[in-house]
């Protein structure tokens, strides 16, 4: 097999792309001279990929109809179950179709990717498995997960598990949407803007977006490397907490796996939050598009742990208002090296690149008109600064997330945890079909304010459900130190323990 040599007009095309002029006799030279690199792509080709080998028998599964699909949270129901004993013995547990799992297909929610079934199992399906877990499917998420709304999937909206036609919270919007509606007992979800916290608090769970590098990557669909984590989303905060016991820890194929740091997440529940100090980041209350009952339930939330004795204070971390601006060059231009002209992987790391993968969302260029609106959008943004400044607002934004680190690091050398509102509103309604596109980009877009930068800062941070406005799921957001989920757990276990949120 020979893979395919380039023409001579194409040789032209590639010299002028890379702003280079040549004469036709030189550019003819060149071609001649490239053979050598070229049988080199050759030997390549014909030699096997390496890749892990999938265990645990399935099937491909069925897209299940309507009567078995109220909230539209399903893409694929299927039955892949793990170990006869283990940890997750009994458990279920759905994934955002943005995570492999070989012989079943992934959509990522774009139609672009439709058709598409992985040949790998992602690091976290084998060790669910291998902890005895059982997976049941894959859950529908947001175009390409470029939403905070559950409005973009190529299928059309998935629906809040409290009320139809409001948002369930993207982009791990029908995991978000199962889990709330007691479907499964648990998922895996993703998160570069808040896309397991978003879904979490919309829809009524407990959702942890663990340290950047904790759990491994491997297999999933990226956006943007250095933003791109992945997390549990819980019914309980013991099944979170467990969850994350079984999935965190370095994997050796997952570059953003710095030196994580593991700890018995499990062992952390049942102690009591007495002692504890709690920052109340005042800059977390009171955005623009703020809804009092938010506000008003999450600092009833803070002074509930200090009922049950933790040493609670108001904080000021006054660059936590730049938070969403830092992060949004990193986000848009990001994405669209890595995700769009990369093909999902990009270059320049090492570790297992999913090849199949990469091989058909590179399609997406013939299909281009096909994508979301919020993802079209943020192509737009991230490509005009890419050419226009060359990737300098990105770098500056890396650098000054550092910066906004050490801000909110600052404070944690004084508090255990910071709270804050994850959200500053509760769910909106699904914009109607034909709905003005002002609308639709408001609704992926308007919630991040608060969740949006710690991905940039790699801070874990959980949302726990603290009440109810209007019927709706209100959540209250806990920050901790860099590998610290433990004492998040703690006091999120305590919080729970202390009443039905619902009646909050």
């Amino acid at each position: 097999m020979t893979v395919k040599r380039p023409t001579q007009a194409q040789m032209r095309e590639l010299i002028s792309s890379l702003h280079m002029t040549m004469s036709e006799d030189e550019c003819a030279e060149y071609l001649a001279l490239m053979e050598g690199s070229i049988q080199a792509y050759d030997r390549v080709d014909e030699l096997p990929d390496f890749l892990p080998e999938p265990g645990y028998p399935r099937s491909a599964g069925y897209r299940p109809p309507p009567q078995e699909n109220r909230l539209n949270a399903w893409y694929v129901k299927t039955e892949v179950k793990g170990a006869a004993g283990g940890a997750l013995a009994g458990r279920s547990v759905v994934l955002k179709d943005n995570i492999c799992l070989a012989g079943v297909p992934m959509m990522n929610g774009s139609s672009t990717l439709e058709g598409y079934v992985p040949d790998i199992d992602a690091t976290v399906v084998t060790r669910i498995l291998d902890a005895g877990g059982t997976i049941v499917g894959k859950a529908h998420c947001e175009c390409f997960c470029l939403s905070g709304g559950s409005h973009t999937n190529a299928s059309g909206p998935v629906h809040n598990p409290y009320r139809m036609g409001y948002i369930a919270g993207g982009s791990s919007s029908g995991c978000g949407a199962l889990v709330g509606a007691g479907e499964v007992d648990m998922a895996i979800g993703g998160d570069q803007g808040g896309s397991i916290r978003i879904p979490a608090a919309f829809s009524g769970c407990y959702g942890m977006k663990p340290t950047h590098g904790l759990v491994p990557y491997t297999g999933i669909m990226p956006i943007e490397s250095t933003i791109d984590h992945t997390g549990p989303m819980t019914r309980t905060v013991a099944d979170n907490a467990l969850l994350l016991e079984v999935i965190a820890g370095p994997d050796g194929l997952d570059p953003r796996q710095y030196a994580p740091r593991v700890a018995r997440y499990t062992e952390a529940l049942g102690k009591g939050v007495a002692g504890l100090r709690i920052g109340v980041v005042r800059e977390g209350f009171g955005h623009g598009n703020s809804e009092a009952d938010v506000d008003a339930k999450v600092r009833a939330g803070a002074q509930r742990l200090a009922q049950l004795g933790a040493i609670v204070d108001e904080v000021s971390i006054p660059m936590h208002l730049d938070g969403a601006a830092i992060w949004t060059p990193i986000a848009l231009e990001g994405l669209q090296a890595q995700m769009m002209h990369g093909n999902g992987m990009g270059f320049n790391w090492k570790g297992l690149y999913t090849t199949s993968l990469l091989e058909r969302h590179a399609g997406w260029r013939e299909q281009a008109d096909q994508l979301s609106p919020s993802l079209k959008l943020s192509m737009f943004v991230g490509e005009f600064f890419m050419r226009q400044y060359g990737g300098r607002f990105y770098a500056k934004a890396q650098n000054l997330a550092r910066r906004l680190r050490n801000a909110y690091d600052e404070q944690l050398q004084r508090y255990d945890l910071l709270l804050m509102p994850t959200l500053p509103l509760k769910a909106q309604p699904i914009p109607a079909p034909g709905a003005p596109l002002a609308e639709v980009i408001q609704r992926a877009f308007e919630m991040v304010a608060n969740t949006a930068p710690f991905d940039a800062t790699g801070h874990p941070a959980m949302s726990l459900p603290c009440g109810l406005g209007d019927g709706l799921p209100i959540g209250l957001m806990l920050v901790g130190k860099h590998w610290d989920e433990a004492t998040i757990y703690r006091a999120a276990h305590a919080f729970e323990q202390a009443g039905d949120w619902h009646g909050f």
